[in-house]
This record gives structure tokens, C-alpha cells and sequence, in this order.
């Protein structure tokens, strides 16, 4: 009887530590999430078209159709989202600050996409 109790309670350890891992697991994607989300009102209030993030979402779905391995695929799709629309946040906030600031004469001849 004293093994019985013995092996339940590793069991229960156990189970302990795998909720733990999740609860972990979720509150990272929770975080990722909410990242992503800024992202997206931010992008809202530089007009941003929904055409051009509807194409940064249906590209970060293409590039992450096939997962990689030991990653899990939402954190994936999520990191993978929160990287392009910083991308995008970028390239749409120094166009507006090179408006406000005096243009810069070092390379005429570079275009910026």
C-alpha cells in the first residue's frame, strides 16, 4: 500500500510538471500574441491597407506551412507574423520620419523600397 501511495504521488509530480510546462508554453504564446496585436494597431494608425497585411498574413502562412522540427507550429506562425509586421512597421515609420527630418544628401542615387 505504502508503493501504491509512493507511485501515485510521482505520478501526480509528474502531471504537476507537465501543466507547469504548458502553463508556461501558454503564457509565451500569450505574450507572443499580444506582440502581435500591438503590431496590428500600430499598423492600423500608419493606414495601412488591409490588402498589404492581408498579403503579410497569407505569406507568413505560405512560409510556414511545413513546420520545422522542435518548434512548435503556432509559436512559429506567430513569431514568424510579429516579424513581418515589425518589418513592415519599419519600412511604413522611416518614410515618415525622413519627411520631417531634412533630407540627407550622403547617396542620391539610393532608392528605398
Amino acid at each position: 500500500e505504502l508503493q501504491q501511495k509512493v507511485e501515485e504521488a510521482e505520478l501526480l509530480k509528474l502531471e504537476l510538471q507537465m501543466l507547469e510546462t504548458e502553463r508556461v508554453r501558454l503564457s509565451l504564446v500569450e505574450e507572443k500574441l499580444m506582440d502581435v496585436l500591438q503590431l496590428l494597431q500600430q499598423l492600423r494608425d500608419l493606414n495601412i491597407s488591409k490588402r498589404a497585411l492581408g498579403k503579410i498574413l497569407l505569406s507568413t502562412l505560405e512560409s510556414c506551412r511545413d513546420p520545422q522540427p522542435g518548434k512548435a507550429q503556432l509559436f512559429e506562425v506567430l513569431d514568424t507574423l510579429q516579424q513581418e509586421l515589425t518589418a513592415c512597421e519599419l519600412s511604413h515609420r522611416q518614410p515618415m520620419e525622413q519627411a520631417q527630418s531634412p533630407p540627407s544628401l550622403s547617396n542620391p542615387l539610393v532608392i528605398s523600397c
